[in-house]
């Protein structure tokens, strides 16, 4: 059976970036729809499904950022892959901690794009299949579903995760009673072509104890073990 193929939204308020994309992408099976701002973007994400979103981080009526974040809050499962302007580290270390799963500095060759999106999807297919025996996770009267990418609260509310919320929430699940270094944590949560560091780490773990409502001054979920890493103290049931 012929694989289908991969819906991309590219967002970028330069029209020749936008129609350069469409016919390039459509040759390697990634169809793509574009939006030249941020309220086409949103129009476009509420009619159709996509697997992956190409996103400027320079637009003429929203920061690409707060898009970002947008994206996070209302179609978690969706990826994100920034475009930042060359030279520019800072744009996109915060682009990384906003949620976003890879980036590409202007000017970029349009095959690099291509192989980054193929290893999104990839990544994608084998989370689907790992989760297939493990699906689902309980703790604390919260559940956790990894094939819908859900976390749902006591009292059954849906809290969004960020792909790097996902990944580092499903290592901590996984492994219960463990303390696990920033290393560890690194390896567990590494994406291709996504950095990573402790810093980083640490970030995502404090944001993951604001969602799950565990004090950042005495958590009793997530753990710091000082000069050790971080242990998740949770009966888990699988």
């Amino acid at each position: 059976m012929e694989a289908r193929m991969t819906r991309c939204l590219v967002v970028d308020d330069d029209a020749e970036i936008r129609r350069s994309l469409d016919a390039y992408l459509q040759k390697f099976s990634v169809t793509v729809s574009a939006a030249a701002d941020g309220r086409e973007m949103r129009r476009l994400m509420a009619m159709q499904v996509f697997d992956v979103v190409v996103l400027d981080l320079m637009l003429p009526d929203e920061n690409g950022l707060t898009l970002c974040q947008w994206i996070q809050q209302h179609h978690p499962s969706v990826p994100v892959i920034m475009l930042t302007a060359h030279g520019d580290p800072i744009s996109r270390v915060l682009g990384l901690e906003m949620g976003a799963d890879d980036y590409l500095a202007k000017p970029f060759e349009p095959r690099e794009l291509v192989a980054r999106i193929h290893a999104i999807r990839r990544r994608a297919r084998r989370g689907e299949n790992e989760v297939q025996t493990r699906r689902e996770f309980r703790f604390e009267g919260w559940a956790f579903d990894r094939l819908l990418r859900q976390l749902v609260s006591p009292q059954q509310v849906v809290v969004p995760l960020s792909s790097a919320e996902f990944r580092m929430l499903s290592a901590l699940v996984e492994r219960p009673g463990r303390v696990l270094s920033r290393e560890q944590l690194i390896e567990l949560t590494r994406a291709p072509g996504v950095e990573v560091n402790d810093r980083s780490v640490d970030l995502t773990i404090s944001r993951l104890r604001q969602k799950l409502g565990d004090s950042s001054k005495e958590p009793r979920l997530i753990r710091t073990m000082r000069g050790e890493g971080y242990l998740f103290d949770a009966q888990v049931q699988a």
